[in-house]
């Protein structure tokens, strides 16, 4: 695929009602060197602890297998003979669905006893071919799988989903055979035309919610979704500190201005240079957001400037904490996470140029060089979120 397509990977899920640990298990992850993206979803047998932890190590082989294994015959056959069966039943104690998208936009999608991945082109579901593979298992039993391979395309998506949401609603009120696949899939549909540029993360909300309100916010089994969603990617530079050399604080300059994308200076210092450089006045607030760090200035053509090494740290807890019940405040730390969240591609743009007011010695350690403070980050970004980060020295 293009490098101007993102991948952009988004979940939710509500636990059963009563338990404080899911027994759907979601994980993705990029590899890297090949430009793959994989997407693994297990919703394990009954739930609470002992289904997480069956799903866990289904999802877990899945993401494993897929990426050191192309055919999807292969993949499944070894997932099948691996996961252990109910003895009374005959059935696999976890079920698992599989994403695995190319560098060039070539899909593969595995299922196994997970409710059909809706796949949506233009506002509409696309039809794909799917064809059934029969396994025979170690213990002679026959498995199913379907798959689908197609080319994904700018503005796809893919929702993926644990059968709590087709079978939300069961038994009570609107649905009394449960919410099932063609209400979700026109779910689905409502909610893209509804919001076109709606994110993953989001999209996964709306349809968990919705589920949720069907169970009468009383959630008779773990419910969960995925979604994948290729576009256009967002970017987002992040500039602190000064340059090594003096002379190349033009350079500097020059890269912000031609950034396109949404820009964050953090540093007093790398906002003086760009307000010199560029001819920007810098007007200073004193409102403080968060007692712990200094407040924003503002800058026309800037969209975040806060101070650098303890905003930048600060940055890095929050990251580093970042959960999916995190509640972001207005302070420049969080100002900036909330950025970087609705970022792809992070672009950093480190000066080298050592700050003399961070040498004293009464200051603690990972204050005393920003780039290790933003090697943090970035590495943080990269292998949590997901994201797309460069990093340039200057």
């Amino acid at each position: 695929m293009s490098d101007s397509f993102y991948i952009e990977v988004g979940s939710a899920q509500r636990n059963h009602i009563g338990e404080r640990i899911c027994g759907d298990v979601f994980l993705s992850e990029k590899v890297k060197e090949e430009g793959r993206t994989v997407v693994v979803l297990s919703d394990g047998m009954g739930h609470g602890v002992k289904a997480n932890l069956l799903a866990t190590l289904t999802a877990t082989m899945a993401l494993n297998f897929t990426k050191e294994h192309k055919d999807a015959q292969k993949i499944a056959e070894i997932i099948m003979n691996t996961l252990p069966v109910c003895s009374e039943r005959k059935i696999s104690y976890a079920t698992f669905t599989v994403i695995d998208i190319e560098k060039d936009g070539q899909t593969t999608i595995l299922n196994y006893d997970n409710p059909d991945a809706i796949i949506v082109r233009d506002e509409e579901l696309l039809s794909v071919e799917w064809h059934t593979m029969t396994l025979e298992g170690d213990d002679n039993t026959e498995k199913e799988i379907r798959a689908c391979t197609y080319k994904m395309q700018k503005e796809d998506r893919v929702v993926i989903m644990s059968d709590g949401i087709t079978q939300s609603g069961l038994g009570k009120g609107k649905y009394l055979l449960g919410w099932g696949p063609e209400n979700v899939e026109k779910a689905v549909i409502s909610f893209v035309k509804d919001q076109p540029g709606i994110s993953a993360a989001r999209l996964s909300s709306l349809i968990v919610n919705k589920a949720h309100a069907n169970d009468e916010y009383q959630a008779k089994d773990d419910t969960s979704v995925a979604v994948v969603y290729c576009r256009e990617p967002r970017r987002l530079l992040i500039s602190s500190g000064p340059p090594f050399e003096k002379d190349k604080d033009e350079k500097l300059a020059e890269i912000v201005r031609d950034f396109e994308g949404k820009k964050i200076l953090c540093g007093g210092t790398t906002a003086d240079i760009i307000s010199r450089e560029l001819d920007i006045e810098v007007v200073d607030n004193l409102d403080f957001d968060d007692p712990d760090l200094p407040p924003l200035s503002f800058m026309k053509g800037i969209d975040l400037v806060t101070e650098g090494i303890l905003t930048l740290s600060k940055t890095a807890g929050i990251l580093d904490h970042y959960g999916p019940n995190t509640d972001l405040g207005k302070g420049p730390a969080d100002l900036i996470v909330k950025q970087i969240m609705e970022s792809d591609e992070i672009h950093f743009v480190v000066g080298t140029a050592i700050n003399v007011a961070h040498q004293d010695p009464n200051l603690p350690v990972e204050l005393e060089i920003r780039r290790t403070v933003i090697k943090k980050i970035a590495g943080l970004l990269e292998t949590k979120f997901l994201k797309e980060v460069s990093l340039q020295f200057i």
